[in-house]
């Protein structure tokens, strides 16, 4: 079986890769003319009526990322309505994820590609679906797709809650200089260009970045990225190759006790332990080719990732280990090769039109590290668990669209998975191999338009992978105790009503009204090296989104989102811990034709649930971002100040137990929080060339 699993997910690679070579050869020779990108201003204000499957479901263009002032680069995704992006540790590591009533943690339930390459990471060292979104260089962003719930099939893992897709450019509007500065340190520099020939366009973009950040803990935080794409082809045969390249460091003010806080121990942006911190590395190749002629439309992408991660934390601090601490390392190491075939084609079947889209997807991590170790200052103190992991995947999938009337569509999907794990463990008893595989069918109805309104019913199942060291787990490397094995993959179901309508004129609003549910599950803790159970759960929400563009150089843009989140059967409480009942995101942007431009947005996500009983909260927190700008021919002036009324929020909150010097061996309950930044000014200028 090993010789054909690694047949099935390597094959395409190889026919990719010679496919690209080939293509290569043939150009040197023959030359073909390249078609500039077509750079259109696509966003929010397009309806997508007679195109969505969903209410939930829209594209942001490049258009509207850039008027927005942010902190983090993942803050982009917040344009994706009822997203929120925080950070409990330090710059260079994988934001915090909510979306739906999910605490996604880093990632977990929340799928992100970049050019159809995952971004979302398997059996992850520090989380299942670990997302980075550190080396996407924002100026290259042409578009952010994004969709809810696990209604399409060609989406698989990682997408019960929601998906986003970026596109990046291939030919760039312009050159770019930037030079950025800001308090505590903060620096940035980008160059970008596009180089065209009759041979096709060449594309490269460097960032570097530093941050030093207003915590006790100087971040020291340092982000180097590397982009180049060659793209070329004619009106038949579009291709793309593709180098990234990005390193990040940073020492990590990870989450305080509230009490120390309180008792004045430690200042409110201080640290219990100074010397958490945390490199990584992420570099990939691929190949994109997009085929199309009367026959209809074949897509092909393959990618090859190299990644690593060290990061060491503390969480617990004098609990488990009262003489040394707490702290500890994980360490991940991969290579990730993968890719898409696809195949779409349109035909009439009794006078009805019809598209079919076939596809496969294959992924494989060869993971020959990824470990847990106990520290003290960074050096390692004992093993608790190291592993070499192979966790291979194939899907087939389709989808099928038929107009039946003026007013009526479907959108009909079916999708397969079968997964291996394979676990070898330095405790033999947690070592094995696992095959599960699961179907998901999606049902989609359309009607409309009327007045310019449609109404879509959404019905469809999806699924969640679990940690393959969960999966083959038979005894706790912490306490020696046996433990029970999480389940390989776990079913996702959900449906979902809405509308969409642009009936009053510039204006195009959205509401959702959706029920998801997971089936129990127990799930792997990479912080601990075993398995934590928890209980099914069902989410019954409603989101309301609106954007309007009154005249082409004003916008206004308000968002709404409730989720009432609760466990199924669960002893301890059905509260599901950092699950955000209510979020509410607004702006006004201004674009204006002398030159001046600026926005003003405003984010607030309500309390929420700390532990299952309800009896701790976490605060709500209410933050306001302002940008104001000056263009002068082809150069940019920007001025952000984020938190511009200096609020002291948190980012995030947790509840559990941790020990602080002289406290009582069996520790304290207590509320851990990562406080948001303070207010802080940053000036941007830019040459568009």
């Amino acid at each position: 079986m090993g010789f054909w699993r690694r047949a099935a997910t390597t094959i395409p690679f190889l026919f990719c890769l010679a496919l690209s070579l080939s293509t290569l050869a043939q150009d040197a020779v023959v030359g073909p003319i390249a078609e500039a990108e077509s750079v259109m201003v696509v966003g929010r204000e397009d309806d997508l009526i007679g195109f969505a499957t969903t209410s939930s479901e829209g594209t942001i263009g490049a258009s509207e990322l850039e008027k927005r002032p942010y902190s983090r680069r993942g803050e982009l995704l917040e344009a994706v309505p009822g997203v929120i992006i925080t950070q409990h540790s330090g710059e260079a590591k994988a934001n915090q994820y909510f979306l739906r009533g999910f605490n996604l943690d880093h990632g977990t339930d929340f799928s992100l590609s970049v050019d159809d390459m995952p971004i979302n990471m398997r059996t992850h060292a520090h989380g299942q679906g670990y997302a980075d979104l550190n080396f996407i260089i924002p100026e290259l962003i042409r578009g952010i797709d994004y969709s809810k719930g696990p209604f399409f099939a060609e989406i698989g893992d990682f997408s019960s809650a929601g998906a986003a897709r970026f596109q990046l450019f291939s030919d760039l509007p312009t050159g770019i200089a930037s030079v950025s500065i800001g308090e505590d340190n903060f620096y940035r520099l980008v160059l970008a260009d596009s180089i065209k020939s009759d041979k096709g366009t060449l594309s490269a973009a460097f960032e570097f970045g530093h941050y030093d950040g207003p915590f006790v803990v100087n971040q020291d935080s340092n982000l180097y990225n590397g982009f180049l794409r060659w793209a070329w082809g004619d009106a038949e045969n579009k291709f793309s190759l593709t180098l990234m390249a990005y390193h990040g460091e940073t020492h990590s003010p990870d989450q305080v006790p509230q009490r120390a806080i309180s008792e004045g121990l430690i200042a409110r942006l201080g640290t219990i332990d100074p010397t958490d911190a945390l490199t990584t590395d992420r570099e990939s190749i691929s190949f994109d080719w997009l085929h199309a002629d009367t026959g209809g439309t074949t897509h092909l992408n393959s990618y090859l990732i190299y990644y690593h991660l060290d990061i060491f934390s503390d969480f617990t601090f004098f609990l488990d280990d009262p003489v040394h601490g707490d702290q500890f390392e994980q360490f991940d190491r991969r290579v990730i090769l993968g890719g898409t075939l696809s195949h779409t084609w349109e035909m009439e079947i009794f006078g009805r039109n019809v598209t079919e889209t076939v596809g496969l997807q294959t992924r494989n991590d060869f993971i020959p590290e990824v470990g847990l170790f106990k520290t003290q200052n960074r050096s390692r103190l004992s093993t608790v668990r190291d592993d070499r992991v192979e966790e291979s995947s194939i899907a087939l999938y389709q989808r099928n669209e038929i107009k039946w009337t003026p007013w009526f569509r479907s959108v009909l999907g079916l999708r397969g998975d079968l997964y291996y794990f394979g676990v070898n463990s330095n405790l033999a008893e947690n070592s094995g191999d696992v095959v599960d595989g699961v179907v998901s069918p999606k049902l989609n109805f359309i009607f409309g338009p009327w007045a310019k309104t449609e109404f879509y019913f959404n019905a469809g199942t999806g699924l969640h992978s679990n940690d393959a060291r969960g999966t083959t787990i038979t005894v706790s490397p912490s306490t020696g105790e046996k433990v029970d094995h999480a389940p390989p993959l776990v079913r996702s179901k959900s449906v979902e009503i809405g509308a969409r309508t642009s009936t009053i004129p510039n204006l195009v609003s959205t509401v959702s009204l959706y029920y998801l549910a997971l089936d129990s599950e127990l799930v792997f803790s990479g912080d601990a090296g075993d398995t934590a159970p928890s209980a099914g759960s069902r989410r019954l929400g409603v989101e309301f989104a609106n954007y309007y563009k009154p005249t082409p150089w004003l916008t206004f843009d308000t968002d709404f989102a409730h989720t009432n989140a609760r466990f199924v059967h669960n002893p301890a409480g059905d509260r599901i811990p950092g699950s955000i009942a209510t979020v509410f995101a607004s702006g006004i942007a201004v674009d204006s034709p002398w030159g001046l431009f600026g926005s003003l947005r405003t984010r607030y996500f309500g309390p929420q649930p700390l532990i299952e009983d309800n009896s701790a909260m976490g605060k709500s927190s209410l933050t306001f971002d302002g940008r104001i700008g000056w263009k002068v021919r082809d150069v940019q002036l920007t001025v952000d100040v984020l938190n511009i009324f200096d609020k002291k929020n948190n980012d995030i909150s947790y509840f559990y137990t941790s020990r602080l010097p002289d406290e009582p061996a069996e520790g304290v309950d207590d509320i851990h929080l990562h406080p948001a930044e303070p207010r802080t000014v940053r000036v941007s200028m830019t040459y568009k060339f």
